[in-house]
């Protein structure tokens, strides 16, 4: 069990609507991820789920059962916040096992849940340790541990990873993915992150001012984006977006073109254009180019393309990529 579905829901703070109405359905054992800039409703939602703040409208649903005016110690799921909340006096075993005690849970029982979870979390040789010994990315996999006892019917994770460093958010966000495949529980996930989002997720849910603008898979979301504002979310480096004559030239009001359905030439291409910074990576090299008659356009390179700040190039867009939007913002299809 696992599934939630939002029917219509609403939030509203004084005059400001927050979430102004969401449908939205999670099936059991999905991955879901919320994604939007700061500010856009993705935290409000997950705790209108969890029950931390009321519902203004509408219904939420989880596991078949109407949980609207449900407590959240009774919606059976399990939250983890960005801080990770441990207690500093007790050890990582105490720290897990805490809900489970409260519960009044028999010791024996609490001990083997506590030992399953701390080896599926690889912390069976830090269960005597205090928080305070442990590393950033050991404690968030404590509180991840915490909520892994409680056996819920769906995880909810508000921006877990915000207080590592890039190194640790790498490593953690592969154990929360493979922790999802071992327990096959229902995860929701909440990041501004979109790279994590692309990375990590069944479903995305993008969020824009309280609206949800598209749900779909990162390949979905990455081909065939709805409007502008998910074509310029998803993506890394982001889509380029070209208005003015070009764009009217192939019946739109803007194009989009990713940066890496460009190709690059220092001899000859459609556009001419100036570098104007070149960001080396190793593995690849982005080039922010001022091209005549189009604008800025960043183009995703090989990692050794050997140009410098200044220099001419010229760039061929892959006119079978290309993503076409109108006044509205909205993709016009392929065959229109």
């Amino acid at each position: 069990m696992g599934s939630i579905s939002l029917q219509k829901v609403s939030k509203v703070f004084g005059e400001a609507k927050v979430i102004p109405s969401i449908d939205l359905d999670i099936n059991n054992g999905e991955f879901v991820v919320f994604v939007g800039p700061s500010g856009c409703g993705k935290s409000t939602l997950l705790r209108l789920i969890a029950g931390l703040e009321d519902v203004s409208g509408g219904k939420v649903v989880i596991d078949g059962k109407d949980a609207t005016d449900a407590a959240p110690s009774e919606r059976g799921l399990a939250m983890v916040f960005q801080s990770y909340a441990l207690y500093p006096h007790m050890s990582v075993r105490n720290n897990i096992a805490f809900p489970l005690k409260m519960a009044g849970m028999p010791k024996e029982e609490i001990d083997k849940k506590v030992s399953d979870a701390a080896r599926v979390l690889n912390l069976t040789d830090y269960l005597e340790r205090k928080p305070r010994q442990l590393s950033g990315g050991q404690r968030q996999r404590v509180a991840i541990g915490r909520a892994i006892v409680r056996q819920p019917s769906a995880f909810l994770f508000d921006e877990p990873l915000s207080n590592l460093d890039a190194a640790l958010r790498v490593n953690m966000r592969l154990e929360i993915s493979e922790l999802h495949q071992q327990l096959k529980t229902t995860m929701i996930y909440v990041t501004h992150d979109q790279v994590e989002a692309m990375t990590m997720a069944d479903k995305i849910v993008v969020l824009n001012r309280g609206n949800i603008e598209q749900v779909g898979s990162p390949l979905e979301l990455y081909r065939s984006p709805r409007n502008l504002f998910v074509a310029g979310f998803i993506g890394s480096p982001k889509m380029n977006l070209i208005s003015g004559d070009y764009a009217r030239a192939q019946n739109a009001a803007t194009i989009g073109i990713r940066p890496e359905h460009v190709s690059l030439s220092t001899s000859d291409g459609d556009w001419r254009g100036t570098v104007t910074v070149a960001e080396h990576l190793g593995s690849d090299t982005f080039l922010h180019v001022n091209a005549d008659g189009v604008g800025p356009i960043t183009v995703r390179a090989g990692g050794e393309f050997g140009v410098k700040h200044g220099d001419t190039v010229f760039i061929t867009p892959d006119k079978s990529r290309m993503h076409r939007f109108d006044d509205k913002g909205l993709a016009i299809p392929a065959a229109a």
